[in-house]
């Protein structure tokens, strides 16, 4: 979806006058189907881009012609998931959060934190972890088969050359094509009503020939639970494109709307953000 200057946003009621869809109903689309997804301001109210208003005409004239809604949505949100990932997503639908250059000893020290919190604390969380390489997936497996024991699901990407057979209480496995955004991406999602967080982190480019542990990442964290669902519902929709039929059964908790992140939640954020900037360039 294309980036629109904050100035050239639409409200709510500017889509649904344009579209012909009522306000409502644009909501309740979003919470069922995380479609459209639109930009968060500081204080949480929806803007769109002007390609929206394209994307839910589409809609409407899908249906028109008698499509079901979720066939409809997907249709059309097939045309761009392709190009999607969850951090150019993060970065396009909450624009003040803060992208960071770590090194992968960071991420992947970040990552194991919320690893940790998630198997200790979070009850039913769903899971979603981007790897980018087959071997790297395989060598966090077994902490994986650990989170999935109690996780409502935990969804891996990966380049796989083929994925594992979906199994009762297992990770699942997606395999991503040469072609996916997520080949680059870091990622790890711990959607749960009492532990939100996720971490999304892009490759930067130009590093074929840097050291495996040398490799730098443009970072985004976040415990705030609105922005770990929007991350949650982009993941699964990228699941649903690339393995069709991982869903055992629908998850009930992405159609749910979450509490903003409070103040002191954010300034928490904030200062966290500084500290690990630190804690990365004295490395």
């Amino acid at each position: 979806m294309e980036h629109t200057p904050q100035g050239h946003l639409l409200t709510i009621s500017d889509l649904s006058e344009r579209t012909g869809v009522p306000p409502g109903t644009l909501r309740s689309w979003e919470s069922r189907y995380g479609f459209p997804r639109p930009v968060r301001l500081a204080g949480g109210h929806r803007r769109y881009a002007v390609s929206d208003v394209v994307a839910v005409q589409e809609v409407r004239r899908h249906r028109d012609a008698g499509q079901m809604l979720g066939a409809a949505i997907r249709r059309v949100s097939a045309e761009s998931l392709r190009s999607r990932s969850v951090f150019a997503e993060l970065r396009r639908s909450h624009p003040a959060l803060t992208a960071q250059a770590l090194t992968k000893a960071s991420v992947l020290a970040l990552s194991r934190a919320i690893e940790d919190e998630c198997c200790a604390q979070a009850q039913a969380p769903v899971l979603f972890g981007g790897f980018q390489r087959d071997r790297f997936l395989r060598a966090s497996r077994a902490r994986w088969v650990e989170l999935a024991r109690t996780a409502e699901a935990a969804v891996m990407f990966a380049n796989l050359a083929e994925p594992s057979e979906l199994e009762p209480g297992r990770p699942i496995e997606v395999a991503l094509p040469h072609e996916a955004p997520l080949n680059r991406e870091w990622l790890l999602v711990c959607d749960a009503p009492d532990l939100p967080a996720c971490l999304a982190a892009v490759e930067r480019p130009g590093q074929e020939d840097v050291a495996d542990g040398l490799r730098r990442f443009d970072a985004v964290w976040t415990v705030d639970p609105r922005v770990v669902r929007d991350a949650s519902r982009v993941a699964a929709a990228l699941a649903d494109e690339y393995r069709p039929g991982w869903r055992g059964y629908d998850l009930a908790v992405l159609h749910e709307e979450p509490p903003a992140a409070s103040a002191d939640l954010r300034r928490a954020s904030d200062l966290m953000n500084r500290t690990l900037g630190y804690l990365d360039s004295a490395r």
